[in-house]
């Protein structure tokens, strides 16, 4: 098709935005997610954005290109993806195995204006901005639905738009805007901001029509980009730039795509999606809550069964004991909440417990302390009375609420009922997984490993965590690529740490913690104290309680672990610590660390770690370091950076549990900006000091 044929579809386009109704349209309208990932047609993006928490994975395949990708919406406005392309058609020239060139990219897209009665929808958005840029664009586009069509019109510049259909208005500002440069080897990874907008842009668009069949969506696009500019040379022949697709949803959670792109290649492609903001599966393997009983007459604490309360009170509410005790009609119990996620859950079948216990009229309030690790973070005390009120449907949550008082431990003179002697050692067998993703060697390099950790307690505080691995399967033999470095090799020689030894100790850690006064807390911490790293180390934790800051500080002395990862050491060692601020925002329920210290190579810099929790307790983040090493010696990559995704095993498993887990992508391993990744952190440890986690679940009281 010629430019004016392209010119006069747009414009065809355009004349429906302006003269069809505006229609407000039922829900099943979902998004669907375009060929790089993220909401939009085929091979370009639409304004529109997926629910909040939406989690997708998709894979597709266009000749000469195969797409993986994962895209997120943390927020209503903003998009992130993170994409590996193959290149079928070129090789990784370091390549060991002739494996096809992976290209690593992010993208973002945040909405500007949302859609009314009269304006549309429109984003703003950037392609590639944190990768190699190979296939880098920014873009405004706007979308208008009219009944069960949804139309789109965007302008891009770079590989969007790489057909250049008009000049670009910004030349006003400069003529170094009419020509979009390369980007060279050491701007790899960077932001590369002396290329945005620069370039003739391209318009694109099209129409995404929902038919009849709900499962069924109909795609009709027009292509930016015509295939002349590719990167490495590999330019596509292109017969039409108008693309046709369709999308069939199979389930709410997998989609299914086929289309025919450039005129002359056929595209297939599949979406699994979920959504992680109401993940949570129903916990129906807890035990139920304890039902009430009547209690005889003459009930006292020195009849009552206290080792029996504390069983129940382990097996039913998930409170670890460590002390019993009463003052002036208060009934205290010190210990650790190990199962249940939401506090209030906790709190509320261990009052019922207590209540079964004591029966009524024996105490007015009920008190948990919160102990982790030895350390008394909160206690949530609870008016028996309005619990039974609550129980019988006297009262409603909102006055219960006020009738339960979180508070910082204190010091009493209590009298002690009962001590419930300490579980000194423990152990777990389980499975574990490494990767090496999007190397030269093999686009996934995996190991599964057998792992049994043990944990033995000289005190509540006192411990010693051990955790051995054997390599039960794995292709690292095709893990032969040493990336280079000018810098000392703390993380890149991970090849050396993967493949040297089949049974490995992962950690060997003694940990002693402590609260110093009020609102500080301490740990201190000695051995194998990572995979790559051991040595000492401390940290000081500053956390006002029911406050959403605090500061913290570590320092540590480590030396560089043997490849085998036994006992033995290598001769690099090195200081490092920083100073991190913690701020819970009210913005989104962002949480924003920043810290600034010294790295594991000995460079200088800060990190800025962003993250979102959602009310099911999983978080989606990212963070961004820069330290005093140029982007020449850090190496491709330019900079650390990458995101995460945290998981309690609560939202998934049937059973309760406060155990999560952590799955963290960047696209390069690199030595400059790594950190020591240490085992325990303190602000994780104090979390209940954060009573907003307690408000968000205080819905579960009654569970």
């Amino acid at each position: 098709m010629s430019k004016a044929a392209a010119s006069s579809l747009v414009a065809s386009l355009s004349m429906a935005c302006l003269i069809l109704p505006a229609q407000a349209l039922a829900d099943r309208y979902s998004t669907t997610q375009h060929d790089f990932g993220g909401v939009g047609l085929l091979q370009t993006p639409t304004a529109r954005m997926a629910p909040v928490g939406e989690f997708s994975f998709n894979a597709n395949r266009t000749s000469p290109y195969s797409r993986y990708s994962v895209s997120v919406q943390p927020f209503s406005w903003l998009e992130g993806t993170i994409r590996y392309m193959a290149i079928s058609n070129r090789e990784y020239a370091v390549s060991t195995t002739g494996q096809s060139y992976k290209d690593k990219a992010v993208d973002v897209k945040v909405r500007l204006l949302q859609e009314n009665y009269w304006l549309p929808d429109v984003a703003f958005g950037m392609r590639d901005v944190g990768g190699t840029g190979l296939f880098a664009s920014e873009y405004f586009v706007a979308n208008k639905r009219f009944y069960d069509l949804d139309f789109s019109l965007g302008f891009a510049w770079g590989y969007i738009g790489n057909r250049g259909d008009v000049t670009n208005p910004l030349a006003i500002l400069g003529g170094n805007f009419n020509e979009r440069p390369g980007r060279t080897s050491d701007q790899v990874g960077d932001f590369n901001q002396d290329a945005y907008f620069k370039g003739r842009p391209g318009i694109f668009g099209g129409v995404e029509y929902q038919t009849p069949w709900e499962p069924l969506r109909l795609k009709l696009e027009l292509d930016g980009n015509d295939y002349q500019s590719e990167p490495q040379e590999n330019n596509q022949a292109q017969d039409s730039p108008i693309n046709i697709g369709a999308v069939y949803k199979y389930s709410d959670g997998i989609s299914f795509t086929a289309g025919w792109e450039r005129g002359n290649t056929a595209m297939i492609g599949i979406t699994l999606r979920t959504n992680l903001s109401d993940a949570l599966t129903p916990k129906t393997l807890d035990p139920e809550v304890e039902p009430r009983q009547a209690l005889p007459a003459g009930v006292s604490a020195k009849t009552i069964d206290w080792a029996n309360v504390s069983d129940r009170l382990r097996e039913n509410a998930g409170f670890e004991v460590e002390t019993i005790e009463e003052k002036n009609g208060e009934l205290i119990v010190t210990g650790e909440q190990k199962v249940f996620r939401n506090e209030a859950q906790g709190l509320g079948r261990a009052s019922r417990i207590l209540d079964n216990s004591a029966g009524e009229g024996t105490y007015d309030w009920y008190t948990l302390v919160n102990k982790p690790r030895g350390m008394a973070v909160t206690e949530t005390s609870i008016d028996a009375g309005k619990l039974r009120d609550l129980r019988d449907n006297r009262i409603d949550d909102a006055e219960m609420r006020r009738s339960v008082v979180n508070a910082t431990p204190s010091v009493l003179n209590t009298e002690l009922l009962h001590t419930e002697p300490l579980d000194k050692f423990t152990y777990g067998v389980s499975l574990g997984y490494n990767q090496n993703v999007g190397g030269p060697d093999g686009f996934i390099l995996y190991q599964f490993l057998a792992r049994l950790t043990s944990e033995y307690r000289f005190s509540r505080n006192q411990w010693i965590h051990t955790s051995v691995a054997a390599n039960l399967l794995d292709n690292f033999d095709k893990f032969r690529y040493d990336a280079p470095s000018q810098l000392p090799r703390v993380r890149t020689n991970i090849r050396e740490y993967l493949t040297s030894s089949d049974v490995v100790i992962e950690s060997l850690q003694y940990t002693h913690t402590k609260r110093l006064d009020r609102d500080l807390y301490a740990s201190a911490y000695a051995g194998m104290l990572e995979s790559m790293f051991g040595g000492v180390g401390g940290e000081l934790l500053f956390r006002p309680h029911n406050d959403n800051w605090a500061v913290g500080v570590d320092v540590n002395w480590v030396r560089q672990r043997g490849f085998k990862q036994d006992l033995s050491f290598r001769d690099y060692s090195t200081l490092t610590g920083h100073v991190t601020g913690y701020v819970q925002t009210s913005f989104y329920d962002v949480l924003a660390k920043g810290s600034v210290g010294r790295y594991l190579a000995g460079d200088y810099g800060a990190t800025l770690d962003l993250s979102r929790r959602y009310k099911n307790g999983i978080s989606v983040g990212a963070w961004v370091t820069r330290t005093n090493v140029s982007a020449e010696e850090f190496g491709e990559g330019s900079f650390d950076k990458g995101v995460y995704f945290s998981f309690p095993f609560d939202a998934f498993f049937a059973r309760s549990s406060k155990s999560s887990g952590t799955i963290a992508w960047n696209p390069l391993t690199r030595d400059g900006g790594a950190r020591l990744a240490r085992r325990y952190q303190l602000y994780d440890m104090t979390r209940s000091a954060d009573m907003s986690r307690f408000n968000d679940g205080y819905d579960s009281l009654r569970d």
